[in-house]
């Protein structure tokens, strides 16, 4: 049985094929009559083979420094509908569509065919992208029905109405008869959801129905249990990289400057008709993403998940919450302790970031403050590289995938508490009370740790072959762009505590082994004196993913978010 299961698990990865036979062959050949005729090491060689992380990916082969020198995957396509263009990121040329409000009349082009989109869920995502989708159409005078699929007795039945949702006209039903009546079903529900009901999600779709995800989960879970898609249907993806109120509020408030929002990845996972780039990009300029760029699904769902439990939210939690202590112990009251934490992070480090890319925070400082950065970054970089690659790995293995389905399924049982009610949190809602927007401060430290943590998870994205627009989008843009905003408006705790399910799973799972490591390896070894590692700080300031960032920087959405204007899309609030 064990040899058979070895044998399962070589054939599920791209290197394991060979292996396999080879193995089979020698556990029944003919002339075989010792069962055990292979040494000890053969069989461990293969069974470690066997339980290797898979990827799609070809990992670098340079040195640990340099690595990220190598060239990343390039991406190109091509569209019927829409005017591409090449950008240079980096040493690579990646092919991108800029969005728009002035695309809005090559829409009903790339829907053709599409009468009926059913959005199923109200989730962080859901409310936004119907709303967008909704009013794009209804500008250029599409008669596309955007309607939302619920669970019978949905506690969101009432907030879908009240943003003009009804089940009168057609717009709010049942999930599974608005997924029968729908050309295109865009499925927003939890993960966790998806999983649980995807054959049943499968069968309801019509025939010639296109799937829609903006998220690549479903994939990675059905790679771990060795299914896949029905291969008679399209399946696309468009996956904003910011969270759903982003998408909403920037759309809102980008409408008379040709529009603003949320740059998004697409992916055509399968084309049977032949449609399904256009369509896929079409969704993506509804919405009002300033750009799009390619990827696939299983590329998609590898870098998101890492990048959630990594410096988008769950690395972030455990900077501060590491920073936040180590200040006190040199003297700080809690509120400055914080200051320079936190707020220094989500009020001052990341707009710079923002527009004028990582380096530019690093080349503001003046030279003492340099020496405390490079310190700071010296010995943070390797120590948060080490939890990251681990991160990674679980992810492209399927471990954190199964992690977030069997966390769901113990929910009931221990349903998931908040985090904001302890002293670093309660204090932070103190200093945002009393805040002074004109004058937070820059901490160097701070910038170093945080920026370390930055540019070591876009390493491990480029060392595992992501291409830099996914790099630079799920590593920067997303954490400078969408989700610190709503950081430095409601706190990290409460993104913690209001994000999705997955995320949050991720989140509070990594965030300690952060917090840890950096104080146990990281903040000793400044204490302890130890040098700057030179090489490393040159690998910095010299790192083409600055390039890459500062081209994404140009194509940023055309207004700053403003988390505080009105909007029709809420925050999802867990009381």
């Amino acid at each position: 049985r064990f040899f058979a299961f070895v044998i399962f698990r070589l054939r599920q990865t791209h290197f394991g094929q060979a292996k396999a036979q080879n193995l089979q062959h020698t556990l029944t050949h003919k002339n075989t009559t010792n069962t055990m005729k292979f040494s000890v090491a053969a069989l461990l060689l293969a069974s470690a083979s066997a339980f290797a992380p898979s990827s799609t990916f070809v990992p670098r082969t340079t040195n640990e420094i340099s690595k990220a020198s190598a060239p990343a995957l390039s991406m190109s396509f091509s569209s019927d509908v829409f005017k591409t263009e090449e950008v240079q990121l980096a040493d690579t040329t990646e092919t991108i569509v800029k969005g728009g409000r002035d695309l809005f009349p090559l829409l009903p082009k790339a829907f053709e065919g599409i009468k009926k989109i059913g959005v199923i869920g109200w989730g962080s995502q859901a409310p936004a992208q119907a709303q967008n989708l909704r009013d794009s159409f209804a500008e250029v005078g599409m008669d596309i029905e955007v309607s939302i699929g619920l669970r019978e007795g949905s506690s969101s039945w009432e907030q879908a109405k009240a943003t003009g949702f009804s089940e009168d006209d057609g717009t709010l039903g049942e999930m599974f008869d608005v997924i029968k009546e729908s050309d295109l079903v865009m499925l927003l529900i939890s993960d966790a959801a998806q999983a649980a009901l995807y054959k049943d999600i499968f069968a309801a779709m019509k025939p010639g129905a296109t799937l829609g995800l903006s998220h690549g989960f479903l994939l990675g879970y059905l790679d771990s249990i060795n299914e896949s898609f029905p291969e008679d249907m399209d399946v696309i993806a468009v996956c904003p990289k910011g969270m759903g109120p982003s998408v909403r509020r920037l759309y809102e408030q980008g409408k008379e400057v040709n529009g603003a929002g949320i740059n998004a990845s697409f992916g055509v996972h399968q084309d049977v008709s032949g449609k399904a780039t256009d369509l896929a990009l079409g969704w993506g300029v509804a919405l009002g993403s300033p750009f799009m760029f390619e990827t696939t699904l299983r590329s998609e769902y590898k870098s998101d998940i890492y990048g959630e439990r990594g410096i988008l939210l769950g690395a972030v939690h455990g900077i501060v919450e590491s920073l936040y202590r180590r200040y006190q112990r040199q003297g700080m009251s809690p509120e400055q302790a914080f200051t320079e934490s936190c707020e220094s992070i989500t009020g001052n480090i990341v707009k710079t970031i923002s527009t004028e890319g990582i380096k530019a925070v690093y080349d503001q400082l003046n030279d003492e403050d340099k020496k405390v950065f490079q310190q700071a970054y010296s010995a943070s970089y390797m120590p948060a590289k080490e939890i990251l690659q681990e991160i990674y790995d679980e992810v492209a293995s399927g471990n954190e995938i199964r992690t977030v389905i069997m966390h769901g399924k113990r929910t009931a049982k221990f349903p998931v508490g908040k985090i904001d009610g302890t002293d670093t949190w309660a204090v932070g809602e103190k200093v945002r009370a009393n805040r002074d927007e004109d004058n937070i401060p820059l901490n160097a430290f701070t910038a170093g740790v945080y920026i370390a943590t930055m540019m070591a998870q876009c390493d491990v994205l480029l060392e595992a072959g992501h291409p830099y627009s996914e790099v630079v989008n799920e590593s920067v843009i997303e954490a400078v762009d969408s989700l610190c905003p709503y950081m430095h408006y409601r706190g990290v705790a409460f993104m913690v505590d209001n994000c999705s399910f997955t995320a949050k799973t991720g989140s509070r799972k990594w965030a300690p082994r952060f917090d840890y490591i950096l104080e146990q390896l990281a903040y000793t070894a400044v204490d302890n004196g130890k040098p700057v590692d030179e090489d490393l700080i040159k690998a910095f300031e010299d790192h083409k993913v600055h390039d890459a960032v500062t081209e994404c920087c140009k194509l940023r959405p055309s207004v700053d978010i403003s988390c505080t204007a009105e909007t029709s899309t809420k925050e999802i609030v867990i009381e």
